[in-house]
């Protein structure tokens, strides 16, 4: 949800009885601190912040490597983006554009010292709570435990799960393959239970393509004590998208989506388009994270200004063929409530 989930969709989920969270990812310094004011505007209930905390991005280094480092590609892969942009007839991003998305003195996005700068906005606004969508927190738990905030990880994999719960967090989150964005090679149903059984008393959330009653009971069913949900909020009025990737969205079946590196470097589940198409096509590999954001940056903001969700529609799971329409948030909410209340109801009938 990084950039789709804003104040507005935050705040209502929080208020319609849920925890609202603040899709942060590629929030630089200044405008996180600005949404986290703005939603503490909108709700006086608990919302969250997620932001990316990647092992692979902090740690990486290229210089002990044989053959071309990922610096040495961009250029190549900078103007394999760019003879795209031809084809599709796109008007390119000038540096000026970028220019004036960016704060000046703020680090580059993706980087180390972005996600560093990130954690200290979070920490010094004492967020009620704190979500890493990828990586551990615990090199900040001593500051967020004085803050009183409580602390997620979203994990892929049993390993994962033992590595955070280690950190002593409050929640883990099991999100599966079939979840948008940045996930597991394990699917859903399979993951949950088992992250479950490996970190014993540590509360559980599942994720991973749920979108409605069904999939919260399923995952209840399941051990999780609650759901992390994305994509069926992806398609409400509040989500901070544009109206072609809601649409995008609605049009959209179980069979539209694909697992690309194509824009962030990281392998995630995004709905297809021409350009994750295109990688696959040419046979061309994407660069790592942070490395591939300066390559698909300058496309998505000339796909996004030109309207075209052929190109840009965003990331999303495998849940979204059962969305059919955009919703004010709570409707969504709600829905979710009554639609689990009912499935689980049905299950007592089954003893």
């Amino acid at each position: 949800m990084g950039g789709a989930s804003g104040p507005a969709l935050a705040a209502a989920v929080s208020n319609a009885g849920g925890l609202g969270i603040l899709g942060a990812a590629a929030c630089g310094p200044t405008q996180l601190r600005q949404w986290i004011r703005e939603t503490r505007e909108l709700t006086d209930k608990p919302f969250g912040v997620d932001t990316l905390l990647p092992a692979s991005v902090r740690r990486a280094s290229y210089d002990s490597d044989a053959g071309p480092t990922p610096s040495d590609l961009l250029p190549e892969r900078l103007e394999f983006a760019q003879a795209f942009m031809r084809k599709e007839g796109l008007e390119p991003v000038t540096a000026k554009d970028l220019e004036e998305r960016s704060v000046p003195g703020e680090p580059a996005i993706f980087t180390k010292e972005f996600f560093e700068a990130q954690m200290q906005v979070v920490i010094e606004e004492r967020v009620p709570v704190y979500a890493s969508g990828l990586g551990n927190p615990g090199p900040w738990m001593a500051e967020l435990r004085a803050n009183g905030t409580k602390v997620m990880a979203v994990i892929g994999a049993v390993r994962h799960a033992i590595q955070v719960k280690s950190s002593g967090l409050d929640v883990i989150v099991a999100q599966g393959h079939d979840g948008g964005g940045h996930n597991s090679p394990i699917g859903t149903m399979a993951l949950i239970p088992q992250v479950v059984d490996a970190v014993g008393d540590t509360p559980v959330l599942g994720a991973g393509g749920i979108v409605d009653g069904r999939g919260v009971a399923a995952a209840m069913m399941l051990g999780a004590q609650g759901v992390w949900i994305g994509s069926a909020f992806l398609a409400s009025e509040e989500a901070n998208i544009f109206p072609f990737q809601k649409q995008a969205i609605i049009d959209a079946t179980e069979e539209g989506t694909a697992i690309s590196r194509s824009v962030t470097g990281k392998p995630a589940r995004i709905i297809r388009s021409k350009w994750t198409d295109y990688w696959v096509k040419e046979g061309v590999e994407p660069l790592p994270m942070p490395y591939q954001g300066a390559v698909s940056g300058p496309v998505m903001a000339a796909a996004t200004r030109a309207g075209r969700g052929d190109i840009n529609p965003g990331f999303a799971g495998q849940g979204i063929g059962m969305i059919k329409a955009v919703r004010p948030a709570k409707d969504i909410f709600d829905d979710l409530v009554y639609g689990t209340e009912k499935a689980l109801a049905q299950a007592k009938t089954w003893g």
